[in-house]
């Protein structure tokens, strides 16, 4: 028996509570929100602060990183042109680059537009993102070229694992069928079109006029620090949308209207949209999942995360960025939607917002999410940060002289990694990215930590030197000291360092 759709109402003045609960609780500087319902915005606002030293306020207008949140976007762009015959997705990746490919070379030519955007292609999570995160400078033709190097972790279409370097290729095979680049596609075929006025495909490309963009606050060492980041602007079609929640709030309509935009006029057919909200992969909900929402499935579409929300299917997805998140959440069947924006890194603090908003929506005993939510949050991170830094060893290894680890290093996707002494210091410099330069403290043997020169990336990380008979190094390994605190795009583990 179908699930009853509800007949509840979204109420402004609890989800305007919910936000100020949330940024108290969880320390946020600023956040902006937008809800739909039934076709209409109920609700567009901004709260707090887009800069803790600045103190200009936050609003409807403000922009922010929407980060993984572009996925949909990438993917609707490839729907349109679908239904203008141009491509299917089921066309093979190699039909429309056929420079593509992966280490395998079934994968390679199996791979399927779709396959893209479903995070089933059998790389590893986050794998190869160290080509576009934090910042490198690296072309889109040098991250294509970079993929045949990464390691498979699971067999083609057989596991969910969260790859970003996918949706860069989509977006590629956007610009290709198009023949215009990703930005620019995004930029003229959609966010005119939707009326999304503001909201650009990459932050250099946000009107030089306007100031009105939030910067992201990292919580290090009991302070709130702001920190700007491009909003992933390398991540191209994975992640590079900058928006406001009043641009969004359009996006939103469009996708609970399957397709048709408030102007009346389509953006892409139900038909596409279908395929897009059609779960391609599954995964197993989580403990906590099954007991907070009664969540029984989920999956992946095109673009979107697909679940079962007490009873009804909730589609979404998150988005992050070092200091900032956002998260989109729509129940089609109620014709709601809700897009929050944010500048600290809490993403809980967004989903307890959200389950505010769905709470009365879906007619449900009234809860306090945000307090729930929180302290799960703070034990999680707690426990994590009880636990920082690499542990103290009873015995430790002497290292050999500094001058038999310098040299260079070579990963076969990312480039050049040279170790050197500088000053009496081994330093370390990942060629291709600014912020990763840091220096080696040793561990033991021919292990050191490495500590970056901004620790606000909190990703400290182990390497292991390989040393041949003659006590020069061969290669390397990296692995996190943190794994539980560390972002996955710091796919360290994925290198394959050797001496050049």
């Amino acid at each position: 028996m179908a699930a009853q759709v509800s007949a509840g109402e979204v109420k402004v003045a609890d989800v305007d509570a919910a936000v100020h609960a949330a940024m108290n609780k969880f320390q946020i500087p600023g956040i902006a929100i937008a809800v739909v319902e039934k076709g209409k915005v109920v609700m567009a606002k901004g709260y707090g602060v887009r800069h803790l030293t600045s103190q200009a306020p936050v609003d409807a207008e403000t922009l922010f990183g929407i980060a993984s949140n572009t996925k949909a976007f990438t993917a609707a762009a490839l729907a349109m042109l679908i239904d203008e015959g141009k491509l299917s997705w089921d066309d093979k990746v190699i039909s429309h680059l056929p420079e593509f490919q992966l280490a395998d070379p079934y994968v390679t030519r199996e791979m399927r537009v779709r396959d893209l955007l479903s995070h089933r292609s059998g790389l590893g999570l986050g794998a190869g993102d160290l080509m576009i995160w934090p910042d490198t400078d690296k072309s889109t033709k040098d991250i294509l070229a970079g993929l045949k190097h990464l390691p498979v972790a699971s067999s083609f279409r057989s596991e969910y694992a969260y790859n970003n370097l996918m949706f860069v290729t989509a977006g590629e095979v956007v610009a290709r069928v198009s023949g215009m680049s990703w930005a620019d596609f995004v930029e003229t075929r959609m966010l005119q079109p939707l009326g999304m006025q503001h909201s650009r495909a990459g932050f250099s490309r946000i009107a030089k006029d306007n100031p009105n963009w939030a910067t992201g606050h990292v919580p290090y060492e009991g302070k709130l620090q702001p920190f700007f980041v491009n909003y992933l602007e390398d991540f191209q079609g994975a992640g590079a949308i900058a928006a406001n929640v009043k641009d969004m709030s359009q996006w939103l309509i469009t996708q609970l209207q399957h397709g048709k935009m408030p102007s009346g006029k389509e953006l892409f057919s139900a038909t596409q949209q279908e395929q897009m909200w059609h779960p391609h992969i599954t995964r197993i909900p989580t403990a906590e999942n099954r007991e907070r929402y009664q969540q029984q499935f989920r999956g992946y579409g095109l673009g979107f995360a697909i679940e079962d929300y007490f009873g009804v299917k909730k589609l979404g997805h998150g988005g992050g960025i070092l200091g900032m998140v956002s998260q989109v959440a729509m129940l089609p069947e109620q014709q709601v939607g809700v897009v929050v924006l944010s500048n600290q890194q809490a993403y809980p603090a967004l989903t307890a917002i959200i389950d505010e908003v769905f709470e009365d929506v879906l007619e449900r005993e009234d809860k306090d999410w945000v307090t729930e939510l929180y302290q799960s949050y703070s034990e999680e991170k707690r426990k994590a940060y009880a636990q920082l830094g690499p542990k103290v060893l009873a015995a430790v290894q002497p290292a050999l002289p500094a001058q038999h680890y310098t040299g260079t290093l070579q990963s076969p996707w990312y480039g050049d990694v040279i170790v050197e002494s500088i000053a009496g210091e081994l330093r370390i410099d990942f060629t291709h990215t600014k912020k990763l330069k840091g220096k080696l403290v040793h561990y033991t043997g021919d292990t050191f930590v490495v500590k970056w020169d901004e620790p606000l990336l909190e990703a400290d990380a182990f390497i292991t030197f390989n040393m041949n008979e003659s006590q020069r190094v061969t290669a390397a390994q990296m692995r996190f000291v943190n794994p539980d605190i560390t972002d996955f795009s710091f796919d360290f583990h994925n290198l394959a360092l050797s001496a050049k």
